[in-house]
């Protein structure tokens, strides 16, 4: 469907796969927040930071992240995506332009933590509803995918930059002119961001017309017999219907879950390539993960429009607990004589590859928990709904990348945040098994 005629005779054209590609675009630059270990390690140790202070600019651009959806998914489902990914764009370029300035963990934190967080979230909740919007309910996983896949690849390209830039100009230097390019970037894309007409939405929602008559039909006999009718699912929640339901906080629980386990690696694996296995060029796994982190996006969102959500989440679940395990046994282990000889687990080549499905199978969830939101809860409401689901991201990211700081510094060592992560993505895993659609029942009692 390229094109309908609305009443009114107005051509109306289909933008789906140019608002795809623009949602893609901006989140590609908005993926710098996947860069942070990269970042994190250009900071001189004449500043006097902690592992710990390290990880609180992250950890906090995380839950301000998150956080900010909610509104910013409200504002995009009433005032349009444009806008919203506008102020996204500004605050992101504003929040660089501010850690710029600074060589303390507290200015870092309100700079990259609040400013540029908030402005992720504006950004991140304008790109994918406007863009599932435009595609029918087979293609939901999709799009999503691709949408998402920029977030996730962002460090393809931005971690090589920002290593170069800190090296050769500083760390001020890099996070001025990252600040004032994806400012250009995400708001000039902005601008081709929309939602679709409300005769593509009324199609794509609805159908064709006789089978709503046919249903009204069937419903309006089951009344006047006094018989019960059962909704098998309501088409659209509000946000207050959705808080109702069991379903949105296990999908809370287990997003919180598959994300923060990610994100605690993420924000740490150029410190555990270096500090704990030995390598130093920790800013290449961070590109591998990245292009695991996209591919995972598309390959699951794919996968589950063909197999299902809860199967997709459980494998991707069960195998990331796999994978934490296995790189938290890449260290090195002391010989007779005293040497330190690193095992296979942390050779280069097999750490690249355990990165990159760990990326993979972290990108997954933002894949996989907006497509089952939509699911769920339907499009009517879905940038305030899924912003509410994401805010478990933020929550999770925040406690285990937070854990991982506080724990290494304690005790020189990352295992109990790896093994805290993997308990906690087998337990989501046992829940994707039990979660079920939310149903509407409306009972009518006989005369």
């Amino acid at each position: 469907m390229n094109q309908v005629t609305a009443d009114s005779g107005e051509l109306i054209k289909n933008h789906g796969w140019r608002v795809a590609f623009s949602g893609m675009g901006i989140n590609l630059a908005l993926g710098i927040l996947y860069t942070w270990s990269v970042i994190s390690k250009g900071i001189p140790a004449d500043w006097g930071w902690s592992e710990s202070d390290k990880s609180l600019p992250y950890a906090v651009a995380c839950l301000v992240f998150a956080l900010v959806m909610v509104p910013a998914g409200r504002m995009q489902d009433k005032i349009g995506p444009r806008i919203v990914a506008t102020i996204g764009g500004i605050l992101v370029g504003i929040g660089f332009l501010v850690a710029s300035t600074t060589t303390t963990p507290f200015i870092y934190m309100i700079g990259f933590g609040v400013l540029a967080g908030a402005g992720i979230g504006f950004g991140y909740a304008s790109a994918t509803p406007p863009a599932v919007k435009w595609f029918p309910p087979e293609k939901t996983g999709l799009i999503a995918g691709i949408v998402v896949s920029g977030f996730g690849l962002a460090s393809v390209y931005a971690a090589p930059l920002a290593k170069w830039l800190t090296v050769t100009y500083g760390l001020q230097i890099m996070m001025k002119v990252l600040g004032i390019g994806f400012l250009i970037v995400v708001v000039t894309l902005a601008q081709f961001l929309k939602a679709p007409h409300k005769v593509l939405q009324w199609i794509k929602e609805y159908g064709d017309i006789g089978r709503i008559k046919r249903e009204a039909m069937q419903k309006e006999k089951a009344l006047a017999e006094g018989k019960e009718v059962i909704l098998e699912k309501k088409e659209n929640y509000t946000p207050g219907e959705m808080l109702k339901t069991v379903q949105f906080y296990m999908l809370w629980f287990m997003y919180a879950c598959g994300a923060g386990a990610g994100l605690m690696i993420i924000s740490k694996l150029a410190a555990i390539a270096s500090i704990q296995a030995g390598i130093k060029l920790g800013f290449i796994l961070v590109a591998v993960l990245a292009v695991g982190n996209g591919g995972g996006r598309i390959l699951a969102g794919m996968l589950s429009d063909k197999i299902g959500r809860k199967p997709t989440m459980f494998i991707c679940f069960v195998l990331q607990a796999v994978l934490i395990i296995l790189i938290s046994q890449a260290k090195a282990v002391e010989t007779a004589t005293g040497e330190l000889q690193y095992n296979i687990l942390a050779n280069m080549v097999v750490l690249a590859i355990i990165s990159a499905l760990i990326g993979a199978n972290y990108g997954a969830n933002l894949a996989l928990f907006p497509s089952i939101t939509k699911d769920y809860y339907g499009l009517k409401n879905f940038g305030t709904n899924y912003g509410l689901v994401f805010t478990s991201w933020g929550v999770g990211g925040f406690m285990l990348a937070k854990l991982a700081g506080d724990m290494y510094d304690k005790y020189q060592t990352f295992n109990i945040a790896y093994f805290s992560a993997s308990a906690l993505l087998i337990l989501a895993a046992l829940m994707s098994l039990f979660i079920k659609p939310p149903h509407h029942h409306i009972e009518v009692s006989e005369d």
